[in-house]
């Protein structure tokens, strides 16, 4: 299954990894600078939701797609099955 992210969701999926790119970059530099831990970890849990928002998201569009695929007659049965499941495991994968 291709994901095929286009226009804002393309956007948005890519605005979460950077926000989260830059706070791992100050969780970095704080830990460098020697700074107060619960400060590191709630910048840590900020980084790990805009990680777990981009994935969800990720996610999303392959259901939708999923879902397109098979009211257009694209995918059969037994085909539909086995997305649900590799959907299933990639949602998991990020709980």
């Amino acid at each position: 299954m291709d994901l095929d992210l286009a226009g804002a969701e393309l956007k948005s999926v890519l605005n979460r990894l950077r926000r989260a790119q830059g706070q791992i970059s100050g969780v970095i530099r704080m830990i460098e600078e020697g700074r107060d831990c619960e400060e590191v970890v709630t910048q840590l849990a900020a980084a790990s939701r805009a990680l777990d928002r981009a994935g969800f998201a990720i996610i999303a569009t392959g259901l939708q797609q999923c879902v397109a695929d098979i009211e257009s007659g694209r995918t059969n049965g037994e085909d539909a099955q086995r997305m649900r499941a590799r959907m299933e495991k990639l949602f998991l994968s990020l709980a």
